[in-house]
């Protein structure tokens, strides 16, 4: 069973395809023309693209590339709320996806206290959490997947509660 594959937002295969998604933003910009009225010898019929037009949006990459690089939304102990910390990053990262219509994966984590069942069903809850707070922004739910780690992912190793504050989370990636 294979399982939705995640680049970490420093790695190095999350920044390739973010430089390729650039190279190639750019290359559309930049090659944007349009085409003259031609006649088409062979049937007497002539093109003309006059009623179409050839509109390209520009992406904000720096926008995008910014909202995965902000850090991950934490959580207390046992909690699937938003806290009150976390609101300016849900809000940047709002504009960001709505402005891109990029889509992203939302990984819900936990410490390591707690069956691993629990653990999975919390982060569960976490990532829907943060997933319900950017649909209430405007972000259309198309553009985010879910996914719980519970405790598999730890961002901090060690039995300590400064770890478990770290490991109580939910990351951000661009999906594949």
């Amino acid at each position: 069973m294979k399982r939705i594959a995640l680049l970490s937002p420093r790695s190095t295969g999350s920044r390739l395809v973010l430089c390729f998604a650039t190279a190639l933003l750019i290359g559309l910009v930049g090659c944007a023309s349009t085409e003259e009225k031609k006649d088409d010898a062979s049937t007497g019929s002539e093109f003309s693209d006059a009623g179409a037009t050839n509109v390209v949006e520009e992406t904000d990459i720096t926008e995008i590339n910014e909202w995965i690089d902000v850090p991950p939304v934490y959580f207390d102990f046992d909690q699937s709320s938003i806290r009150p910390d976390a609101v300016d990053t849900l809000r940047t990262g709002a504009t960001a996806l709505k402005a891109t219509g990029a889509r992203i994966v939302i990984a819900g984590n936990t410490d390591n206290r707690g069956s691993e069942e629990y653990n999975l069903a919390l982060g569960e809850r976490r990532a829907a959490s943060v997933q319900r707070y950017l649909e209430n922004l405007g972000v259309p739910s198309d553009q985010m997947t879910i996914v719980s780690y519970g405790e598999l992912r730890p961002a901090a190793q060690g039995n300590t509660p400064a770890a478990w504050a770290l490991n109580r989370r939910a990351d951000f990636t661009l999906a594949d």
